[in-house]
Parts: C-alpha cells; structure tokens; sequence
C-alpha cells in the first residue's frame, strides 16, 4: 500500500490545551510517522503512512479535540514522502505569521480535584494544582508561543518528578505551563492588614480561621484580589460595603457546591450547566425563599443572588469549612481589581484585615464573567475571565483595527483577518487608573496577538475618556461610531451576520448625530450605515448629569410633559422639598440645564420613583433592575398605553398615556409590583408596534436588540416571545454582552466596514 504525506497547519486554541500530545497520541495509535510543533500561528504538523490511515488520522483531529481546544482555520496539503521513523514533538519555533489564539484561563478539572483530595497523591492538597486541560492561562501569558519562558511560570523551575511529566508526551501534564508541585511551585503566604508577612506554617487554615472571626481576608486568585467574608455573618458583610464604599450593590457568592448553592438559590438545568462550565461565570439565580445561610444584605432589594462555583484549587480547599463566601472584586467602588501584592496592600489597606497571597505572578488582571439565563439561554453580562481572549469569528475578514469601547462597562476590540478579540471587562472609565488599565490591555492585546492595527475606532461622544485615549494615538487614523450603531453592528456580528435589520436598541446614555442624548431607539441599518426610524419621546433631564443619580428628577420630567405646570395629587411629589420642585419646574419650563433625551433607561429611572421604589441610586442602573426585582407578573394585568406618533418621517413612541394610566393607579393605592408589570408589558407591545410598522414600510427585516436594558431578563423575554409570534426573525446577544461591554466589537466592525469600502 502507498503511502502519503501531508502537512497540516491548525489555528485556534491549540496551544496549552495538550493538542500536541493529543496529535502525537494518535499518530501513534494510528502507526504515522511524520512531527508536530507549536509555532506562533498555531500548530504544523506533517504526517506519513497509508492514505486511510491519514484520513481517520485528520478525521480524529476534527471530532475529538481535548476539552480546551478549538479549531478556528485548519489547511492541508499533500507534501512528497520522506520515508522517516516514527512520529516526534519538536521544539516550538516562531513563524512569521502570528495566529495563534492564547486560551482563557479555566477552572481546576475534574482528574486535577480527584487527586488534589487524595492523600497517595503527591500533589496532596497543593493549591495551584493544574494540568493540560485546566488551570491558568491568559493571566500568566507574557507573549507567544505559548510556551514557559513566556508565562510567569518561568520565575519557578520544575523539580525531576514535574520536568518528566512535562516531558513525557503520555503524561497529562505534557508541556502544561503553570505544571508545578509542592517542591518547586508557587507556595502561600499570610499578610497582616498593613501587608506585612505573618509567619505561619499553615497560611490556609490561618485565613480560614480569620473568615470565621468575621473578618475581611483579600484573596490573591487567578486573575487578580478577591474579598471575602462569612455571608451568613451580617456584620461582617456591612463592615464590608462601609470599607469598599459600596453601599447596596450586589455581592457576587461562591458556593461550595451545587448542593450548597440550591439551598439559597433556584437552579435550572440551563443555569446549572452554565454554573459548571469550564468557564465558570458568575450566574444570577433567583433566591429560594426564607433561606437563612445568606443574609439579606449581600444583595438587597433583589430577587437575585450572583453566584459561582469555585475554579482554583485554592478556592476548593478554602471552602472546605463554608457552604459559600462572599467573593467580590478587591477594589474599590469605580477602580480596577487588584492583581500585584504590593499594589493590593496599598489600595485595600483599610479593607482587609488580612491577605492570602501567593508567590505566582499575575501578568494580566481579569474579573470574574457575569451570565444569566434569558429565554432559556446565557447571555453574557460581563465577558472576562474564562472567556477572554476567545475571538469572535466575523461574517468577513478585514484589515486590523482598534476599537476602544465606551465609557461605562468599557473592554476594548482588536481584529485580525475574520477574527475580533475582545480584552478582559476593564471598567467604567472615571479615573485614571481605570484608564492606565485599557491602555495596558491594549498594548499587551497587540503584542500577543502580533496586530498592528490600521484605524482606531471610538464613540461618538467628543467627552468619553475613552475618546481621549484614541485621539493620543497620534499615529493613526481615527473614526467616531455613534453609540447605538455600535450596539446594532455588536449584535450582527455576535450572530455572524451583515444584513440590514431593524436594531432595537434601549439604554441609559449615547450621544446621537443630532447633538441630543439618545437610548431608546429604532435604526433601520448594517455595518454600513443606519437611518433612526423611531424612538422614545423626548424628556428633559433637568440637571443633566444630576438626573441619572436622582431618579425622582425624571418623574417630575416625564409628569409635566404630560400635565405640564398642573401636576397631579401623589404621595411621591410630597416627598420633594417645595423649593426644589419649584426650582425644577424652571429649569425644564425654560430649558436651563436640562438637555433633552430619548433614553429608555431615564423612562425606567421616572417610572421606578414614581412607584415609589427609588428616589436616588447608589450604582448605575439600580433604579431599574429594583423596578425589574419587584415586578408581579399577572397576565391579568392590562399593559400601559403608549401611543405612536409620527413626526418628520419617525415614528415617535409617545409615554403620556402610560403615564396618565400609572398616576390613576397610584392615586387608587395599587402597589409598585402591578405598576412595573403593566409598565414592562406595554413597552414590550410598543415596541411590536413600532417593527409592525417598520415590516408594513420596509418590509420583513431581522430584529436585533441591544443595549443595557435588554439585561432585564422580563423586557427581552416579552419582546421576543411577541416578536417571535408576530413571525419576525429576533436576534440576540450570545457571546458578548448586550450592554456597553459588547460595544467595542461594534465599533471594530464598523471601522472595518469604512476601511474597506474606503
């Protein structure tokens, strides 16, 4: 029988996810010969032997990839035999072309746990335990291949027992990276609150020990400093929001286990299976009620528990003695998380009462993801950790460009070929190490990626710090995406689409052409270009900025739009000093300060105090998820009634009927559960309204809807179940998040669009 040879060249996630081994593995099992090699563009391999052999070989690459790989472009092409012996692993080499995808980090597997609790096992409760299919990656990564000496892991060198396993190609711990033990590993360390060393032989049970005194312990875990306290202790917990300044947002919990997690939250299959992925995210599951293991300040005034499994084996041994801990960000409110000791010991000083450190170093800090379960799938909320750098595959290739994001929930997007990598959640840009943090992402994204890119794309709004960093890259050209064409163009691209759809995009804040504050448009568009068709009616927002932090300013807004100076008898409008009310009415009377808006999310803030439920917030967004969190859904419920107008060519969603009927039930004392439902299903009928229209004018287009609100797991359930009835294509998000955190994957294919067609 003849024999043949091919040369196989394999990108995607194929370095550090043992794909060598798993080549070499069944080459042999297959009797080929021939080699395989990382190199910077991913994995070459040549194979020899008989052709059926070569087949099932090539066949196998393509079904039965380990756990971590995945194959984004593989080419093959027939070489002349070379009649060599047997089938090797060769050294790395770098390549001209650099396509490799490095992959994200991933939580400890299950063969790693088994041998972690067991007491023949050499790497009995070590806590940076990992193999070929689990442990760190994109945090240790300082370049590419990814190979050692361009990890952190290059600071530790391998005893005999952890260099043969490296180096024998039937290990499952065959060139694994972070493969480290007890002898020659990272070890932990205690420090005091002030960051000094404590000297202790056991730093773990002496950090456990400190949670159970109900004290603050900051914990050094793959991607940067968690804090962490005894949820089940309410001092502690409020000890906790008094040191971080973080007075009502949710604390994000990491439970022992799934049996643990069901006695405080309800747990679906989806969500169960988006709990134990390999990603790990922290998923919102709906509290069970009366339970007692989590005291109700780790998320007030919310329906809702964000909780996650644990991913390190550190994790696993910590929570041993805990059915769950508070785990949230170790930063302070509006800063980036922490990831270096020394900077942890400064900027939570005064925090925590303790550090658990290790000696590993961090190369790049990523937050915990964040997922719910919408319609019976995951969205993503935040994208980071178990996820970055994950490309996303676009409908066409294009030339390299930057996208930096926006100013709230900011990442950043680089884009090679037909692929856009987006960087770890890097924050709400309102200081300046939030903004050093982008910067770093984007200089270390370029250099790991090898991409040069050719335009740098930004939001529209002249202010956005985000908007600054662009324009100091003076050495390239630069182009402002108008937030909500962003928000379309995300949400085509997350679908691998480029077709016009009609993009219905809801949030809080986006600067449009006309100069006015936009957020609760309709768009007829592509990657091209839109139209704005429809959209919300105007309010003022008087105080500007003022306004998004004190809701009850939209309720006065949106009741004299529609009363105008003889407003009605409410409770609520009693609760508002006569002065400032009268200070107010002038400046939405005379416009002074108060710029004009179409935004869905200042619709929720007016709506949500005028229910009585929030008058001011603590955290972006808080109005409207309390609105969300106290919905009764009855489907006896009459939705509100908003009317269609026509104005210039739009359609203009008119709120004063709506408003009319919720005064008339407030005034009739009925409570803010009943208000908020019949609230979300008369905006969910509007917006069938408005695509009825659009179809019956434009014809049948797509759907694509976008924008922080569609977080709101009732909105988008409603808005797709009557889409969907009314036989309208919906498309939404499913690799990145439909907030402000997906808006640089919009902003990237939209530069590349304008590139070229230039």
């Amino acid at each position: 029988m003849l024999n043949i040879r091919c040369a196989i060249r394999v990108e995607g996630t194929v370095q550090g996810v043992g794909f060598r081994p798993f080549i070499y593995r069944i080459a042999h099992e297959n009797a080929l010969c021939g080699w395989v090699l990382n190199d910077s563009g991913g994995v070459r391999i040549e194979v020899e032997g008989p052709q059926v052999d070569v087949s099932h070989f090539i066949a196998t690459i393509r079904r039965d990839l380990p756990p971590l790989a995945s194959i984004g472009r593989l080419v093959i092409e027939d070489i002349p035999v070379v009649k060599e012996a047997g089938f090797t692993i060769i050294e790395s080499q770098q390549s001209s072309q650099q396509t490799t995808q490095i992959p994200p980090d991933t939580y400890v597997c299950p063969d790693c746990l088994s041998e972690l609790f067991d007491p023949q096992d050499r790497r009995f409760r070590y806590p940076f335990i990992n193999c070929t299919n689990c442990g760190p990656r994109y945090s240790i990564v300082s370049g590419v291949p990814y190979d050692r000496p361009f990890t952190t892991m290059a600071d530790f060198s391998m005893c005999e027992h952890c260099q043969s396993e490296y180096g024998d190609p039937a290990s499952r711990r065959f060139h694994a990276q972070p493969n480290a033990c007890a002898d020659c590993g990272p070890v932990l360390s205690l420090h005091d609150q002030e960051g000094g060393p404590v000297e202790s032989s056991d730093p773990l049970s002496e950090a456990i020990s400190l949670l159970r005194r109900g004290e603050i312990l900051a914990l050094k875990g793959l991607g940067g400093f968690h804090l962490a306290v005894d949820p089940q202790n309410s001092e502690a917990v409020v000890r906790l929001r008094k040191r971080k300044f973080r007075d009502e947002k949710p604390f994000a919990l990491m439970a022992k286990d799934i049996e643990s997690a069901e006695i405080f939250s309800k747990i679906n299959p989806v969500e169960k299976k988006l709990l134990e992925s390999v990603e790990r995210p922290i998923v919102l599951l709906e509290k069970t009620p009366d339970q007692l293991l989590i005291c109700d300040l780790t998320a007030p005034k919310n329906r809702y528990l964000g909780v996650m499994l644990p991913y390190t084996p550190l994790h696993y041994l910590l929570l041993e003695e805990f059915p769950a801990l508070v785990m949230t960000s170790g930063n302070q409110s509006d800063e980036p998380i922490s990831y270096g000791d020394e900077d942890a010991f400064l900027r939570l000083k005064g925090i925590a009462d303790g550090f658990l450190c290790h000696d590993r170093r961090i190369q790049t800090r990523t937050d915990d993801s964040i997922a719910r379960v919408l319609a019976g799938e995951p969205l993503l909320l935040r994208r980071s950790r178990g996820y970055v750098p994950r490309a996303v595959k676009l409908p066409h290739e294009q030339l390299p460009v930057l996208a930096v994001g926006a100013e709230l929930k900011n990442t950043i997007c680089l884009t090679s070929a037909d692929r856009a990598t987006l960087s770890q959640h890097i924050g709400d840009l309102k200081n300046q190490s939030v903004l050093d943090a982008l910067q770093q992402a984007a200089e270390h994204l370029q250099q790991l990626l090898d991409v040069h890119p050719q335009l740098v794309a930004h939001d529209l709004h002249p202010d956005y710090l985000s908007t600054a960093v662009a324009q100091q890259m003076i050495d390239l050209p630069k182009l402002a995406v108008q937030h909500h064409h962003a928000h379309l163009a995300s949400c085509l691209a997350d679908n691998g689409r480029d077709d016009t759809v009609i993009g219905v995009i809801f949030d809080g804040v986006g600067l449009g052409t006309d100069g006015q504050i936009w957020g609760g448009e309709f768009l007829v568009g592509d990657f091209g270009g839109f139209e704005r068709v429809a959209h919300l009616a105007d309010l003022t927002m008087p105080g500007g900025d003022a306004a998004t932090r004190e809701p009850w300013r939209m309720a006065l807004s949106l009741l004299h739009a529609t009363y105008g100076g003889n407003l009605p008898e409410l409770m609520v409008l009693d609760s508002i000093p006569a002065a400032d009310k009268r200070l107010l009415l002038q400046m939405i009377e005379k416009g002074i300060n108060s710029p004009l808006t179409s935004s869905c999310g200042r619709l929720f803030d007016a709506v949500a105090a005028l229910a009585g439920l929030r008058q001011v917030v603590s955290y972006e967004g808080q109005a409207a998820l309390e609105l969300e969190m106290c919905l009764e859904n009855d489907p006896q419920l009459e939705p509100y009634s908003f009317t269609l107008l026509k104005e210039d060519h739009e359609i203009i969603i008119d709120p004063r009927p709506m408003t009319r009927e919720l005064v008339a039930d407030l005034q009739q004392g009925r409570a803010a559960g009943i208000i908020s439902a019949r609230f979300h299903n008369g905006l969910a009928e509007a917006v069938l309204q408005v695509c009825r229209k659009l179809r019956d004018e434009r014809g049948s287009l797509p759907v694509a809807i976008s924008g922080g609100v569609f977080q709101n797991a009732f909105l988008t359930e409603k808005v797709n179940q009557l889409l969907t009835t009314a036989e309208f294509e919906v498309l939404r998000h499913r690799q990145v998040p439909p907030n402000d955190g997906g808006l640089s994957l919009g902003q990237a294919v939209i530069a590349g669009h304008h590139l070229r067609n230039r």
